[in-house]
């Protein structure tokens, strides 16, 4: 009787597994091997101004985990109220792109954590300064030498710890998610035409894989060019290559409801107006209102559960800490 009953257990459950093996989009797991005390330390690193010449923008500046990952400006504002370049794309399931930025210039997360500390026009610091005020803060001393077993402070140490902490930040469970592990009461029917919709229509060639999004490079503007003021030529700041001029990489569409403004450039300020342009540039097809609202429905089932955490208490600057400058 208990073997009748795996076998028919088994049998059922072969449909769904094949149905889910089949989906270009799969759901998001949880994070994975975590060291936690690095964790735990680059949590500190993510939200401590300190890192910044001005002593007030953090890594949660311009990726606010309280908005999805990003700061719902077109471009970041960066040190002394300079305007970003590019907008700022989220950090919740960063771990899963292909590389770091827009035009993909780090290779990993660990390499993207050290850039925006060194940057003029955003923390507008240096790495040999940044360190001095980590090693002048003893709490922090005694921290990384818990963490890595060793003396010393160092970037690659820094990096490494706000790496870690940025490979928890997935967001699994979302209604979607749920739908295809199942339940199929988690979607409406308009998200489920929005979704079959959204495969028909071509999208799913770009955005695909459990972030929907972030592992290829792609040209902005296949049918017909994208109208922009932004400067940024994408993939070609790295390569040097004409063919990858105005490749970028394409963006996850996980929470994508709360990462607005949308395009490198920050310009669609709602999902109607996106997904109406991508439409059009990309596959040059004309969504009507009623195919533009399922695909919007679809696209809002995609939030997942956000990173949820007590804020962490940094630890005390000293006497020999240097001072912040923040109007210099």
């Amino acid at each position: 009787m208990k073997h009748e009953i795996l076998v028919t257990a088994l049998v059922a459950a072969i449909p769904a597994a094949t149905a889910l093996a089949s989906e270009p989009i799969t759901p998001i797991r949880p994070a994975q091997e975590i060291n936690l005390a690095q964790a735990e330390l680059g949590k500190k690193l993510y939200f401590d101004p300190r890192l910044s010449k001005s002593g007030f923008i953090s890594c949660n500046s311009c990726h606010n985990l309280s908005m999805g990952g990003t700061d719902n400006l077109p471009t970041s504002i960066g040190h002394n109220w300079q305007q970003g370049p590019i907008n700022s794309p989220t950090v919740l399931n960063s771990s899963l792109n292909v590389a770091q930025f827009w035009d993909g210039r780090a290779a990993d997360l660990k390499e993207q954590a050290g850039g925006p500390i060194a940057n003029p026009g955003e923390m507008a610091f240096t790495h040999t300064l940044a360190i001095d005020v980590l090693q002048s803060i003893p709490g922090y001393v005694r921290e990384f030498r818990l963490v890595f077993g060793e003396e010393g402070i160092d970037i690659d140490k820094v990096t490494e710890a706000i790496a870690e902490f940025e490979e928890t930040l997935v967001t699994p469970n979302s209604r979607f998610d749920q739908w295809l592990l199942g339940d199929e009461d988690a979607l409406s029917d308009e998200a489920v035409a929005g979704y079959q919709l959204f495969k028909n229509s071509g999208c799913t060639a770009c955005h695909n894989g459990a972030a929907a999004g972030g592992t290829t490079f792609q040209k902005m503007g296949v049918v017909e060019p994208y109208q922009t003021d932004n400067p940024a030529e994408g993939r070609y700041a790295v390569t040097g290559k004409d063919a990858d001029r105005f490749n970028f990489k394409v963006p996850t569409l996980r929470n994508v409801e709360l990462t607005y403004p949308y395009f490198h450039d920050g310009a669609a300020w709602t999902l109607e107006e996106a997904v109406n342009t991508m439409g059009r540039i990309q596959l040059g097809k004309k969504f009507a209102p009623e195919e533009n609202a399922q695909i919007v429905a679809f696209l809002k089932s995609l939030t997942g559960e956000q990173p949820s955490f007590a804020l962490p208490i940094l630890p005390p600057s000293s006497e020999s800490t240097p001072q912040p400058q923040p109007f210099d």
